[in-house]
């Protein structure tokens, strides 16, 4: 944040530096240029760095609530800027998530547990996370827009990483690489999916995350081999419109308030 000011006609405006990349979206997916690995691994530490600030470093716990690549800006050089707080909560350090009547996301980064209890937490952000970095690497998107049930990322990744092939799941544009470039990539992939575990509870803090994504000797945690045996999607998911929301059609087993209010965006 740069500045503000308070117009009598325009209202109040809040003035941002300028991201002349734009969205790590349109790099990932809709740009002639392809990201090399190093790029993307700059852009991975640098969006662990942010939520590892938003989650311990300042007075307060930020739960962001909508981190996806849309959301990803990034400068000149590739650094990353985590934006768009429009869903974001402030809780105090060690406190318990709070239940919210609001359910609010993405399709394909929000989190499954959130939706059976309500409860944004700290984990929640970690789930997110852990599909953004399987994206970046892979190159593909979370799910597909049209049949969210026929593709989704984090189980194909596991498919692949229970039988012992992880580093397939890597972009193949970015073959052939380097011995240490693929190192990186299949641990990037295998703390994906650890973030991405269906268990929050299993799911690691984004401190622990960052220290095995830089560190080749940080032991990694063996997966379950039932992990996505489940069906992955969140229940009573159902595309209501064109225009690109999906919503609980019912409750399908999900545990939520009967007042609660589901609204997710495919964007």
């Amino acid at each position: 944040l740069l500045g503000w000011c308070d117009s009598p006609k325009k209202g109040l405006l809040l003035v941002y530096e300028l991201v002349p990349q734009g969205s790590l979206d349109k790099h990932i997916h809709d740009n002639p240029r392809l990201l090399t690995w190093s790029e993307r691994y700059k852009i991975i530490l640098g969006l662990g760095s942010a939520l590892r600030y938003l989650h311990l470093d300042w007075e307060q716990c930020v739960v962001h609530g909508d981190i996806k690549p849309n959301n990803i800006m990034l400068d000149s050089s590739y650094n990353t800027k985590l934006g768009d707080f429009g869903l974001a909560r402030l809780v105090d350090h060690g406190s318990d998530p709070k239940t919210t009547a609001l359910l609010q996301g993405t399709m394909g980064y929000v989190d499954p547990d959130f939706l059976n209890t309500s409860r944004r937490s700290t984990q929640s952000d970690v789930y997110s996370f852990g599909i953004v970095l399987l994206e970046i690497v892979s190159g593909r998107k979370p799910v597909s827009r049209q049949d969210p049930s026929s593709f989704v990322l984090p189980k194909w990744v596991w498919s692949l990483y229970s039988q012992g092939a992880t580093a397939d799941a890597a972009d193949p544009r970015l073959r052939p690489c380097a011995a240490a470039e693929e190192r990186q990539m299949e641990r990037a992939l295998v703390v994906g999916l650890w973030c991405a575990h269906r268990d929050p509870a299993e799911r690691p803090s984004v401190a622990q995350a960052m220290h095995a994504l830089q560190s080749e000797d940080a032991s990694l945690p063996a997966l379950p081999a039932d992990m996505y045996n489940v069906e992955a999607a969140p229940p009573g998911f159902a595309v209501a419109d064109s225009g690109g929301f999906v919503s609980s059609s019912s409750n399908g087993g999900v545990r939520s308030p009967a007042t609660a209010t589901r609204t997710f965006s495919s964007e």
